[in-house]
């Protein structure tokens, strides 16, 4: 199957490699022996974060002090 690179390095997947590999809106790119190897990368949903945050009590100021905190540092 071919895929045509655009003039900005832009490359359409092929509906049926898609339909193949799973949806995905990222993917991991590497090249292995010469070849580009395209991995679809299943991104952590928002909601499964904040709820992750909720369960470790990290409230948003917490994250907003941390954010500071590290900026003072750089």
């Amino acid at each position: 199957m071919l895929a045509k690179r655009t003039s900005k390095n832009q490359v359409t997947l092929p509906k049926a490699i898609v339909q193949t590999a799973g949806e995905a809106d990222y993917y991991d790119v590497t090249v292995q022996n010469g070849k580009i190897v395209l991995t679809p990368v299943r991104m952590q949903q928002a909601d499964a974060v904040r709820a992750k945050l909720q369960e470790l009590g990290i409230a948003p100021d917490d994250v907003a002090d941390a954010i500071a905190w590290a900026r003072k540092r750089a």
